[in-house]
This record gives C-alpha cells, sequence and structure tokens, in this order.
C-alpha cells in the first residue's frame, strides 16, 4: 500500500485550510476554483470521496508520522483516527 508523503499532505491541508479562509472572508470566483482543486487533490492522496474524510486521514497519517519521528514503532492501528 503506498503511504502519501506527510509533508506534501501537510502542505495540502495548509493550503486547503488558507482557502476555506479566504473564501469566508469574501468567495471569488478564483478562491472556489483553488478550494476545488486542492479538495480533489487531497481526496485523491488520502483516497478518500470526501473532502471531511480525507481530512480525517491526513489527520491520523500526520500524528503516525509525527510518532515514527518520535521513534515509535507502529503498524496498522497508528493510521486509524482513534490514534
Amino acid at each position: 500500500m503506498l503511504v502519501a508523503d506527510p509533508k506534501a499532505v501537510r502542505s495540502l491541508l495548509t493550503r486547503y485550510a488558507s482557502l476555506r479562509i479566504a473564501q469566508a472572508e469574501g468567495d471569488t470566483p478564483r478562491t472556489a476554483r483553488e478550494l476545488t482543486e486542492v479538495s480533489r487533490t487531497l481526496c485523491a492522496t488520502m483516497g478518500a470521496t470526501d473532502v471531511r474524510e480525507a481530512i480525517v486521514r491526513a489527520d491520523a497519517l500526520l500524528r503516525a508520522s509525527r510518532r515514527m519521528t518520535a521513534g515509535h514503532r507502529c503498524g496498522d492501528d497508528c493510521l486509524s483516527p482513534a490514534a
């Protein structure tokens, strides 16, 4: 199973959050287009069909990544949302 690069996922989440803020401050066609694009990319990267699920999976991946860099050895249980 392929696992997304945590740095790329973090970048996508940051971009998504920035665009959601920009949209709340004043929606423009460009912001809407970019938000749609980053949402699709995040979903594809995380293997999800819904952006909310993609965010949950991305958060789990980043938690697992932090554990691995801290020397914690984990298996599939680190990728579950409850981990």
